[in-house]
């Protein structure tokens, strides 16, 4: 299964990372200079969870993120599936 949520769909980025080098200017040098960015994933906060529905009397499984889960205790389970298509 892919790193994915199933709720709000968010996946793994790719971002950079700015490499520096050369001692600060506080501490005596020259200062700090970008000498290249390297790439680097970003996940996402991806967690398998059983999710209970009272109205359907059973559990679903869900691949979700940690703001999925927050949205479900807010607005319930069976709207928040239900809205993403999974029931």
């Amino acid at each position: 299964m892919a790193r994915v949520c199933s709720i709000r769909g968010s996946r793994v980025r790719v971002g950079r990372k700015i490499h520096r080098s050369g001692l600060a200017k506080k501490k005596g040098g020259i200062g700090r200079h970008v000498t290249k960015t390297v790439k680097r994933k970003v996940t996402p906060n991806l967690q398998t969870k059983r999710i209970f529905v009272p109205e359907l009397d059973r559990f679903v499984k869900v691949k979700l993120t940690a703001r999925a889960i927050k949205t479900i205790n807010k607005n319930g389970a069976y709207a928040t599936l239900s809205k993403a298509g999974l029931l």
